[in-house]
Parts: structure tokens; C-alpha cells; sequence
């Protein structure tokens, strides 16, 4: 895996009411930074079901996202001392998790038989702890490509801002809304082309 630096992600200036709770997320930040065995645990307890969630969608093999997950994690208290003030560390955290699913997926295009397995029995088994969608979507989000998946989990998952998914992304605003816009019809596709698929297999039976 990559071990450089990944890039913060910045919140915006509070105001008015959100002073407070911007100051205790500020000091809370400050006590990562310092090593504060503490506020990692904190952070690890708040993150970890968005972390899980999102690296299980995009990879759909909970043996794989174990060991994603786990890195991701090694990758926050390696460079807790690195983040910035103003770091927004849900945003931090998934910018992470997506990177190390790229250098894993980039690495399993060097053998191209690892990809199919890649099924998803072992995923059916999380849906009910991890997951709200059905199994069909969760097929169907499978048979996307990596650019259409992965901006649809971060759309949907994470609950992070658009400005901060279309930089986890490296895009503008536009294009963000217009690859967002396509993934959906593709996943619409797919979703009917199973529907479709199923009705005709009841037919035969």
C-alpha cells in the first residue's frame, strides 16, 4: 500500500450557534494530534461504522475490507501528529479508506483472476449488521465500474458534504453532479436488467 501523506480535508469557518460545538470537536482534534490515546479511541468509536460501511460497498468482500479497514486506521495514528487544526476527520478518514481501495484495486489488475473472486456470498451475510439496501442493489452496485460505484458509496454513505466528496474525488462541483447523475442511471439499468432477468427465469419455471 501507498504510505504517503493523504490529503485533509478542511471544515468551514462556525457561526452563531455551531461556535461551541466547533471549539469541543477543535479541542477533541487538538488531543488527537497530541497522541492522546483517548481521543484516537474517541474518533476509532465514531468512524469506525462509516469507515466499515463504505470500504464493505466498495469492495464487497469483508476479508478485504478487514484488512482495509485496519490500514486505514494504522494510517490515522502514524500521521495523528500531521493533521491539520481544522481537519474534518470523517472527510480525512473516508479520502483515506478510498485510496487504500484504489492501490488495492490497482494491484489485483497485475492478476486479473483474483477479481472474480470477488462474489457475493460473504457480503449477503453483512447486510443485515452493515448495510440498509436490498441484496439486489447491493448486485447491482457489484457489476458498476469502480468510478460509478465508488461515487455513489461516497454520495450516499459517508454523509459527507458534496464539496467534501467531489474532493475526496478530485473533482469540481459540475462534475461531480454530472458523474453523480450517470452512476444513478446505471445503477437504474442494472436494477431493471435483474428485475427483467428474474421475471423471465419465474416464466421458465
Amino acid at each position: 500500500m501507498d504510505d504517503s501523506l493523504t490529503p485533509l480535508h478542511t471544515v468551514s469557518e462556525p457561526t452563531g450557534s455551531d461556535a461551541t460545538e466547533a471549539d469541543a470537536r477543535a479541542a477533541h482534534l487538538a488531543d488527537l494530534r497530541a497522541g492522546c490515546e483517548t481521543a484516537f479511541r474517541a474518533v476509532y468509536e465514531a468512524e469506525k461504522g462509516c469507515v466499515y460501511g463504505l470500504l464493505l460497498r466498495l469492495t464487497a468482500n469483508p476479508a478485504l475490507t478487514a484488512d482495509l479497514f485496519q490500514n486505514v486506521w494504522l494510517k490515522l495514528a502514524k500521521h495523528h501528529r500531521q493533521l491539520r487544526p481544522d481537519t474534518n476527520l470523517r472527510a480525512w478518514l473516508c479520502t483515506v479508506a478510498r485510496n487504500e481501495w484504489l492501490s488495492q484495486r490497482r494491484a489485483e489488475r497485475v492478476d486479473m483472476s483474483r477479481i472474480f473472486t470477488f462474489g457475493l456470498q460473504q457480503t449477503a451475510q453483512h447486510v443485515d449488521a452493515f448495510m440498509a439496501e436490498s441484496l439486489d442493489v447491493l448486485n447491482a452496485l457489484n457489476r458498476l465500474s469502480d468510478a460509478d460505484r465508488e461515487v455513489l458509496v461516497l454520495s450516499s454513505v459517508t454523509q459527507l458534504a458534496s464539496e467534501q466528496v467531489a474532493a475526496a474525488l478530485e473533482l469540481n462541483s459540475a462534475a461531480l453532479r454530472q458523474r453523480l447523475s450517470r452512476a444513478r442511471q446505471r445503477l437504474q439499468q442494472e436494477l431493471e436488467r435483474a428485475e427483467a432477468a428474474e421475471k423471465t427465469l419465474a416464466g421458465l419455471l
